[in-house]
């Protein structure tokens, strides 16, 4: 099956509209092709892909923002053979015939996505080796169990925020913040927390009017901290990038970091959110968290299944001409790492109620040489925090109806805007106010593993305050509190898992 775009910005099909005009709020464009951008995708991405699927096969012509073209990978074989073969499918952006013929404006909302940087996820070669290397031999020097600990602290002070309440949204009281607390104080940066720095890392991927502005911002940040660890080195991953000897510059520690920080980000407070909403509302996960054959971290890995933290990520152009998927594809075309519906490919996922329990081969972290190098910090971030954060308020209940809950976002990422939720008042517990301790790493990477097997052995009861480790690496721990007895509210679906992790 072939299907060229019979569209190309700038060529004599006409002008494409403006960002605002109104033709962009319908769901095709010219040459009817499905746009990935406007209301109708936003509100449907699943039946959208499904739709794509059913026209096209396993790749897709689409548009994206001001209607330019690229090709939507669909299928879970052709995502993986794409991002395994660079020599045919590049990540360098520069190679984008649209950037190229001036196409595509430097001002364009997805600029802070395409924008050629000097950093690993843009090089190829010995120069994409140098460049990674020194990213996960900085990773590699974390302190993973000391991490740990402190997310389970940042968790329970964002929880004393809100406990004696009785209700909160767990989006942006929690979701949204505890990523940036944490990443911020591993890479060496805690007192540039703030509200807009976290406004900042979730409006630059949004294809906004103000995403470049955004971008600014954050870069102008970790300029600084990369100045100041110049002057003054730290124990910390920003200090391990200026020191390594892969020598980078000072404009490649920075746009590596912008990368850590801002990735890590998006795609811990999505997972976060999606993991607390399907807790909540799936009554698969109710029914076996609750029976004990699910522990949290599975519920986090079937969450990468459901509602991957990125829907899909653009960042694939043709080093020449090619196929992928009976289509043919144009040397410099764009394509789109299609994570949703690859992990909704009927070939690999023919029933989508049916338990993926210990497989991970879901495209949540693309795959290939540029497979996400931190996924397993935003695993711990969002197993650690989830936890912490359930064993504090066991009996989280939805306050609103299913129906109402929103999303916003765009082809990248799917944003859920709220997440109310009400729960017996309680009071704040006292929280180790030490900062953050050095993080250099003592132990093995084996530290980060968040998987749990699904029949877990009961732990040891312990004193209050103690957050158990999850993984077979972690060293016995001891088990949370009970809940406090001035709970008055009948046993809920939390106080239950609390009862059997206590072995009662």
């Amino acid at each position: 099956m072939t299907t060229p775009f019979p569209h190309e910005p700038g060529t004599a099909t006409g002008p494409v509209p403006p960002p605002q005009c109104p033709a962009h709020v319908m769901g095709t464009g010219p040459g009817g092709l499905r746009r990935l951008y406007g209301p109708e995708a936003e509100a449907d991405p699943a039946g959208l892909y499904e739709k794509l699927r059913a026209e096209h096969g396993t790749v897709a012509p689409v548009l994206m923002h001001g209607d330019v073209p690229a090709w939507l990978v669909l299928g879970h074989s052709e995502n993986l053979h794409m991002t395994r073969t660079p020599s045919q499918f590049s990540r360098d952006s520069r190679r984008w015939r649209a950037l190229q013929d001036g196409s595509v404006a430097p001002d364009h909302p997805l600029a802070p996505v395409f924008t050629w940087q000097p950093v690993c996820s843009f090089a190829e070669g010995a120069t994409h080796e140098r460049l990674r290397g020194a990213v996960t031999d900085s990773m590699a020097r974390i302190d993973t169990r000391g991490v740990r600990r402190h997310i389970n602290r940042y968790s329970n002070r964002l929880v004393n925020d809100f406990c004696k309440e009785g209700r909160a949204d767990l989006v942006s009281q929690f979701a949204e913040r505890l990523p940036m607390m944490v990443m911020c104080a591993i890479i060496g940066m805690p007192e540039e927390y703030n509200d807009r720095l976290v406004q900042a890392a979730r409006d630059m991927t949004r294809g906004s009017e103000t995403a470049v502005a955004s971008n600014a911002y954050v870069i102008g940040a970790l300029d600084r901290l990369v100045q100041r660890r110049r002057a003054a080195p730290g124990e910390d991953f920003a200090t391990w990038l200026v020191e390594h000897p892969a020598g980078l510059t000072d404009k490649e520690v920075s746009e590596h970091l912008r990368v850590v920080l801002i990735v890590a980000y998006e795609t811990t407070t999505n997972l976060i959110a999606n993991v607390l909403r399907m807790v909540l509302t799936d009554p698969r996960f109710r029914a076996r968290l609750s029976g004990g054959h699910m522990t949290v971290p599975e519920a986090v890995e079937q969450t990468l299944w459901d509602e991957p933290p990125f829907t899909s990520i653009l960042g694939r152009w043709a080093v020449g001409d090619t196929e992928l998927g009976g289509q043919q594809i144009k040397a410099g075309d764009a394509l789109i790492v299609g994570i949703a519906p690859a992990n909704t490919d009927p070939v690999v996922r023919p029933d989508l109620n049916a338990s993926m329990e210990g497989n991970r081969a879901h495209m949540a972290f693309s795959s290939g040489p540029h497979e996400c190098p931190g996924q397993d910090i935003g695993r711990a971030i969002a197993d650690v925090g989830v936890d912490a954060l359930l064993m504090r308020l066991p009996d989280l209940e939805l306050s609103v109806d299913e129906s109402r809950l929103s999303w916003v976002g765009n082809f990248v990422s799917r944003h859920l805007v709220d997440l109310p939720v009400s729960f017996a008042p309680s009071p704040e517990q006292e929280i180790d106010a030490e900062p953050l301790p050095a993080v250099a790493r003592a132990r093995s990477q084996s530290d980060w593993e968040v998987a749990s097997p699904a029949l877990p052995a009961p732990a040891a009861q312990a004193p209050a305050g103690h957050a158990p480790a999850a993984g077979p690496s972690a060293e016995p721990q001891a088990a949370p509190a009970v809940v406090p007895a001035q709970r008055s509210r009948p046993p809920k679906l939390w106080q239950a898992v609390v009862r059997w992790w206590n072995g009662h």
